[in-house]
């Protein structure tokens, strides 16, 4: 049954029915079955989301199939088309989701600590975030050097709360609140970024140039140059 049919014979049910159809009754039980319809909608994303995510970090994306995607997630293959063009649509997303995701959460551990300093705010985070790839292999693997899509996707526009403050938003924000002479101060930021996500892959899988624990210090002097120019 469709999801259309489903709210129809619903809907239907609701209508005819005596004791459910009283003033207000109606229109609240369309809301809840409104309300279930998109649950069950955002639970069959997440399982597709959740399910390519362990298979692209497993098998990579090329020997990841759709079919092996929707088989592991319990979903019908049709439904697959409902949320995505094609598994690489699918990994747009799933990499701009998951590096915001490692943002976020090194965001919110630093609104709890206290800083005089933009740029050690800054380092804090980006050690927070290199810490949780080091631990997560799997989350390491899949992202490799796109971490900068977190920050900069088209596709995050549906996936972000609103309400929340990014990176981008902090930094430009204690850019002005602290008068830090930087002229554009989100290019910064992106430079930062790209710093990050194209050496610390390297350095941890390969410690080259150096292990990463030994690489840490030059790149945060790096950071801190790049932030008091």
């Amino acid at each position: 049954m469709t999801k259309s049919h489903f709210l129809i014979n619903s809907l239907t049910f609701l209508i005819l029915h005596p004791k459910i159809n009283a003033k207000g009754s109606v229109f609240m039980a369309i809301k809840e079955i409104k309300s279930k319809i998109n649950d069950n909608k955002q639970e069959k994303e997440r399982k597709l989301l959740n399910t390519a995510l362990h298979l692209f970090s497993e098998k990579g994306i090329k020997k990841t199939s759709i079919q092996d995607i929707v088989k592991d997630a319990g979903i019908a293959k049709g439904t697959f088309y409902l949320y995505f063009k094609d598994k690489y649509e699918l990994q747009d997303v799933l990499l701009a989701k998951t590096s915001h995701e490692l943002f976020s959460k090194a965001c919110k551990e630093a609104t709890q600590q206290q800083f005089d300093r933009l740029d050690d705010k800054i380092v804090f985070i980006i050690d927070s975030i290199i810490n949780e790839l080091i631990v997560r292999p799997n989350i390491l693997k899949f992202i490799q050097k796109n971490l900068s899509l977190g920050l900069y996707s088209e596709k995050l526009t549906d996936l972000l709360d609103s309400e929340e403050l990014g990176i981008k938003e902090l930094f430009v924000n204690e850019v002005k609140e602290k008068d830090i002479p930087l002229e554009y101060p989100e290019m910064t930021l992106f430079m930062i970024i790209e710093l990050v996500s194209s050496t610390v892959f390297t350095s941890i899988v390969e410690s080259h140039p150096l292990p990463i624990e030994e690489f840490k210090p030059h790149l945060y002097k790096t950071i801190r140059l790049l932030i008091n120019e």
